[in-house]
């Protein structure tokens, strides 16, 4: 046997999720058997069961858009066997930067005369490559600078929203209404795009992450790290491109956010955000140890989240509390996995 056959061998081969994946749609469908009866009680009649369940839905999808968004790219993020805090304070950042650019009094686009359809545009893309930038730090920390994932992110958790903060305070630009048909078009007459966004970015990351050797390498990083580098894997620019996509997708996210809201509280933007998204990744069947995980998996997580809010907000649960439930959760799916992961051994 060869020393290529040798470290071949030292790589999982790629491991089904189809058990997680499974348990996680069994999960769904419960909660949202719970929903209907909680639901069913407070309505008094099917009728308006099914008219309250319909407009629950939509809101549990739009609600909850901004941080599928991000779960997308904290999902690929935990199978390598990172983690990300900045998130949520990448989006306030990026949300800064998007205002900023569409200020029609102050702002460098106006200043240049260039305003409508052609600013929104120009927003969008320098938006998104600003986002890839701030996540391309992160990558470069922990790749090059070799600094745990958890502490980078959680430096540059701080830096990104205090810095953001300092630089605002007098900051209170108006969102253009041309900028917020972004969202705001409706389709039968319900505002559906920030799903369709969510939605479509969902399957385009499920494709990179199947169908292409990035995903592989993912698998392989999350998986044996060492053996992919010595499998010829370029395992810190797996890392670092991972981190710039998840930037990416924050940018996204904000842009989303800012055109639905119509503005952004830099104080509080994004703030938890980091954690519905590694609450949707885990409950969603992915392995906190790496090497494991479904995008799919992420998605249907992050709709378990948002009926569990609902639920707890339907019967009067107060917003503290159902923060304690979701860190429950993460408690729980974690040694859930432990436990699973002994067995196997």
């Amino acid at each position: 046997m060869n020393l290529i056959t040798k470290i071949s061998n030292m790589i999982p081969k790629k491991k089904s999720n189809d058990g997680a994946l499974t348990a996680t749609v069994f999960a769904l469908i419960v909660m949202v058997l719970i929903q209907s009866v909680v639901m069913g009680i407070n309505a008094g009649s099917f009728g308006g069961m099914f008219g309250k369940m319909g407009m629950a839905w939509m809101n549990i999808l739009r609600n909850n858009s901004y941080a599928g968004v991000i779960a997308m790219g904290m999902c690929l993020i935990i199978i390598s066997g990172g983690i990300d805090l900045s998130v949520g304070s990448a989006i306030c950042a990026n949300g800064a930067f998007v205002m900023y650019l569409l200020d029609e009094a102050n702002g460098p686009l106006a200043a240049m005369g260039i305003t409508g359809t052609p600013a929104y545009i120009i927003t969008v893309i320098a938006s998104i490559i600003f986002g890839f930038l701030l996540g391309e730090i992160n990558g470069c920390l922990i790749a090059y600078g070799k600094l745990p994932p958890f502490i980078a992110t959680l430096g540059t958790m701080k830096i990104f929203r205090s810095v953001t903060q300092e630089l605002c305070k007098q900051f209170n630009p108006v969102v253009p209404d041309g900028f917020k048909m972004i969202t705001s078009v409706k389709i039968f007459g319900q505002v559906v795009l920030p799903i369709v966004y969510w939605v479509v970015i969902a399957i385009i990351i499920h494709i990179i992450f199947k169908k292409t050797a990035f995903g592989r390498q993912v698998i392989a990083v999350g998986s044996n790290e060492r053996a992919a580098k010595l499998s010829g894997i370029n395992v810190s620019g797996v890392k670092r491109r991972i981190y710039a996509i998840t930037g990416a997708l924050c940018s996204v996210a904000s842009i989303i956010y800012i055109a639905r809201i119509g503005s952004m509280d830099f104080a509080n933007a994004g703030s938890g955000y980091e954690m519905d998204a590694i609450a949707a990744v885990i409950v969603g069947g992915t392995s906190m140890a790496g090497g494991r995980g479904s995008i799919v998996g992420a998605f249907v997580g992050m709709l378990i989240m948002g009926v569990m809010n609902n639920i707890l907000n339907s019967v009067g649960v107060p917003t503290f509390l159902c923060d304690a439930v979701k860190g429950a959760i993460i408690i729980f799916a974690v040694m859930l996995q432990m436990v699973q992961g002994k067995k196997k051994a």
